[in-house]
């Protein structure tokens, strides 16, 4: 599995993270499909595995992965445990941002909708809750 790292500030866990998180929704990685051990990734990517570690829990606390005792961590069948509105209300900062965002750059918000939809085309999301 192939994972970039930059310098640009963000956490490496959560560079982790963001990373497995799309390939789970774009469905590049599919339902039962096994990730890398821990170690394993940890020494590609030569980071410390509690770094891995950590970004495998917070994508297992999301639901996107499952451990499985003796076996590995594999992509999770997704079945929304939570709400369609406490769903949403995890969604609530991240547009918050993006609106705060878009008006420090001056960005319209119907720009902002523009782009939304094209990147939705792009991830090939148009079809996904």
């Amino acid at each position: 599995m192939q994972i970039h790292l930059s310098n640009d500030g963000v956490p490496i866990y959560q560079q982790i993270v963001d990373q497995i998180r799309h390939r789970i929704v774009s469905q590049t990685l599919g339902p039962g499909q096994e990730l890398p051990t821990i170690r394993g990734l940890a020494e590609t990517l030569r980071v410390n595995p509690n770094t891995v570690q950590r970004a495998y829990r917070e994508l297992e606390h999301e639901g996107l992965v499952e451990k499985r005792r003796t076996r590995g961590t594999f992509v999770a069948e997704v079945t929304p445990r939570e709400s369609v509105h406490q769903r949403r209300q995890q969604l609530i900062p991240h547009a918050d941002n993006l609106l705060v965002h878009a008006k420090g750059l001056g960005i319209e918000y119907s720009d902002v909708l523009e782009l939304l939809e094209k990147r939705q085309n792009h991830l090939n999301l148009a079809g996904a809750p």
